[in-house]
């Protein structure tokens, strides 16, 4: 993990200054750095580009901005270009800036590779600022998001559900959150029959770890879907789909970053997370096309596609959070490959109904995260009918709308009166191009910070 430090004078030694370049030129003008200079050294408007410039003993890295200054995104920015090798100083103008700079910082970085040697970076990050700003607060909950990324990245062959709910474990100790573990006894025990579907197949059994935080005002419930690899089931996927399908628990990690980071902020708000985790594996006891699963809210699944399985371990989740009839449900998910059709790379989908929508959307928005509203319609609705049981995961030969028709699978397990939002990540939890804004290659632990504001704002 970098250091990240408030000071009240720019270092005398040698250091790594940044500098912003929007579209309108330096925000910060420095007389060695004039326009023949920057063109030298083709330093870019562009977000995210940076560009290395010698002024005396130190070093200038310019970084874009484009026509936005954003503190975070810059701060992230300047991390990624500066060397390990000399203190990074970022000039701040208030306080609101200094915390900006100080979660950028860390969230920019490269994230730590477990079976990686000299994966964690060294670098020293120096604030500037007038006064002594406390950042304490900023920089455990962004360590956080950088602890889940790290989570996330892991191969599958280290984390099945089991240890995946040793770690939840261990990342809530010593904060005030209750965890508790079912294993597939307990499972059975509470009628989880979507979990227990999903997870029959592989030898490492299904988990359900619920967290929970008493933080006084209104009650949130968070379901993460944690699927820790995904083949597809006997609805095996081809090779190439199936790479990059330990990421497939990204939502589970999220809900677990997320109330981890309220309890580190003392967010005032009860928050109830289920991670629901089990591994999709093919094998003699994996379900099959066809067969019927039981859902913990007594509703029965005809599984026609073992690897639409996101669906299956939500619907028990979202029946747990319900029954606890919380002011507002989220759950969140890396659901369905339709996402990424619809909306791209970087954008979550929202659906969903009742208050918990415009939460989100505010939320979304004082994170400074890409959130997109879809319809929920009823006319494919008829897509989920069964004549074995109440309906289906999934219609095979069925395109139209696949994200859309995940979510109204979902909503069959929250009360039509409930403010529920449902995120759909499965187009942004990883991010296999190069790093933007604060988000590295790999995992990005997108909208643990959305979730975390829901949660203060509810």
């Amino acid at each position: 993990m970098i250091n990240v430090t408030v000071v009240t004078n720019t270092p005398t030694t040698p250091h790594q200054f940044a500098i912003p370049l929007s579209d309108g030129g330096l925000l910060t003008p420095l007389e060695e750095l004039t326009q023949q200079v920057l063109d030298l050294h083709k330093a870019d408007k562009a977000p995210g580009s940076a560009a290395r410039v010698l002024v005396g003993q130190n070093i200038a890295l310019v970084v874009g901005v484009g026509s936005q200054y954003k503190p975070r995104d810059f701060a992230a920015a300047a991390v990624r270009a500066a060397s390990d090798k000399a203190p990074l100083v970022l000039v701040a103008s208030s306080a609101e800036e200094v915390k900006a700079f100080a979660e950028g910082a860390i969230l920019g970085q490269k994230t730590p590779a477990r079976f990686k040697k000299d994966s964690k970076s060294d670098l020293d990050v120096q604030i500037v600022f007038q006064e002594k700003v406390d950042i304490s607060k900023e920089v455990s909950v962004a360590g956080t998001i950088v602890a889940i990324r790290e989570l996330v990245n892991m191969p599958a062959n280290e984390l099945w559900p089991n240890r995946l709910a040793q770690e939840a474990k261990a990342m809530a100790k010593g904060l005030p959150i209750d965890v508790e573990i079912w294993d597939e006894k307990r499972l059975h025990k509470e009628r989880c029959g979507g979990i227990l579907g999903v997870g029959k197949g592989s030898v490492r059994p299904p988990r359900l770890v619920k967290l929970t935080y008493r933080g006084g005002g209104k009650h949130i419930a968070l379901v993460g879907k944690g699927i820790t690899f995904d083949t597809g089931g006997l609805s095996l996927k081809p090779p190439l789909s199936m790479i990059g399908m330990k990421y497939d628990m990204a939502g589970a990690a999220s809900v677990l970053g997320a109330i981890v980071g309220a309890a580190q902020l003392g967010v005032k708000a009860n928050i109830t997370a289920f991670m629901c985790l089990a591994e999709n594996m093919p094998s003699g006891e994996a379900t099959r096309p066809g067969d019927v699963l039981t859902m913990r809210n007594g509703k029965t699944v005809e599984v026609l596609n073992t690897d639409a399985e996101g669906r299956l371990v939500l619907g028990d989740g979202l029946s747990l959070a319900s029954e606890l009839s919380p002011d507002h449900i989220v759950d969140i998910a890396t659901l369905t490959g339709a996402a990424s059709v619809a909306l791209g790379k970087r954008y979550a989908g929202l659906m969903g109904h009742g208050a918990a929508i415009e939460l989100a959307k505010k939320a979304s928005s004082v994170a400074d995260e890409q959130l997109w509203e879809m319809p929920l319609p009823e006319e494919l609705r008829e897509i989920l009918k069964s004549d074995t049981a109440d309906m289906v995961n999934s219609r095979i030969g069925a395109p139209a709308g696949g994200m859309l028709v995940g979510g109204l699978f979902l909503s069959e397990f929250v009360a039509k009166d409930a403010s529920w939002a449902h995120l759909d990540i499965a187009s942004s939890a990883n991010n296999d191009g190069s790093p933007y804004s604060v988000y590295p290659s790999g995992a990005t632990g997108v909208m643990i910070r959305t979730l975390i504001e829901m949660a203060r704002h509810s």
